[in-house]
């Protein structure tokens, strides 16, 4: 085995992007994503700085070029910093792209820190500019920080994309008035529709909402316009013509998107799961802590490349089921 060979599973698919949780924890409590008394991991269960660093580099030297940190929320953890600025020396050197996902309650702390790194695009989660509406998603009146934030991240150059998770009768009718603030900014918006991930106190079918809706609500106000923009991820865009902005789609639910992909996703415990939507995975953290861990990591990575699945098998179809998974999205990073 050669220890330099690309990732490519069983479907031909390069795997060249890796989303790397730094933690589970998270200062805000989307309620479609944990419920409130969420119980977080042991840190000792948490992989160390040293240890993240030693896996992304893994990683690089099988052919990863973009690194996305994420959570939980990655801002949360202290020695964060230290993370992103020791991953920024490899840009250039097998890396060509270092970037996070925040929730941007800490931004207006560290978005300088992250440009310095070598940070140049983030995605920030915001799903509404009501406050009153923020506080009931999140169960956190945090969103003059997380404006706060976004104010920072621009004025320090960084590039930022919004991820807005869509929500019947919730911030539904705001979306439009979202995107058209987020364009007027120079963000750029992605839409989500809701993943059954996790347990949580609410019912997901309440709420789901399918992005075919919101798209032909958006045509009636705006010309949306395919886009040949792609970031490596599942969304499809679209330049609206009135703003002058990028609109992306994530649809999971009503148009599978698996064909290309071409991302890994590790959690902060270091458990590869080759899918966001099955089960299936490799313990990185044993192979990280065993006597040889550069052949073991490498033998766990060629294992994950034969058990990633051709697609993921999300559905929301009646209320009440189960979700697809019993893990939280904060668990496996997004």
């Amino acid at each position: 085995m050669s220890t330099a060979s690309p990732l490519v599973d069983q479907f031909r698919r390069r795997i060249t992007y890796l989303r790397l949780s730094v933690t589970d924890r998270c200062d805000l409590r989307c309620a479609y994503c944990m419920p409130e008394r969420m119980t977080f991991l042991p840190r000792k269960d948490v992989l160390t700085l040293d240890e993240l660093h030693d896996l992304s580099l893994g990683f690089i030297a099988r052919g990863v070029t973009k690194l996305r940190l994420t959570g939980g929320e990655p801002l949360v953890r202290r020695d964060m910093i230290e993370l992103v600025h020791a991953l920024g020396r490899k840009l250039g050197d097998g890396l060509e792209e270092l970037t996070l996902t925040t929730n941007g309650t800490r931004l207006a702390e560290f978005a300088e820190a992250l440009v310095a790194a070598g940070v140049r695009r983030i995605n920030v989660s915001l799903d509404t500019l009501d406050r009153a509406m923020f506080h009931k998603l999140t169960r956190r009146d945090s969103l003059p920080q997380v404006l706060e934030g976004l104010a920072a991240a621009k004025a320090a150059g960084l590039r930022v994309k919004l991820n807005t998770v869509a929500l019947k009768d919730l911030n539904q009718a705001e979306i439009p008035e979202l995107v058209g603030w987020a364009h007027g900014q120079g963000f750029d918006v992605t839409l989500i529709e809701v993943m059954p991930l996790g347990e949580v106190e609410e019912d997901r079918f309440d709420h789901y909402l399918p992005l075919s809706d919101v798209r032909a609500d958006l045509e009636r106000r705006w010309t949306l316009d395919p886009s040949t923009h792609r970031t490596g991820g599942p969304a499809r865009y679209f330049d609206v013509a009135e703003t002058g902005g990028r609109l992306g789609l994530i649809t999971p639910l009503t148009q599978n998107f698996c064909e290309g992909c071409n991302r890994l996703r590790v959690t902060a415990t270091g458990q590869l799961y080759a899918c966001l939507g099955g089960n299936e995975k490799v313990d990185l953290r044993a192979a990280l802590r065993s006597e040889n861990p550069a052949t073991a990591l490498d033998a766990a990575l060629d294992t994950a490349m034969r058990i990633k699945p051709e697609r993921h098998h999300f559905a929301i179809d009646r209320r009440g089921e189960q979700p697809a998974l019993s893990r939280h999205m904060s668990m496996t990073g997004g």
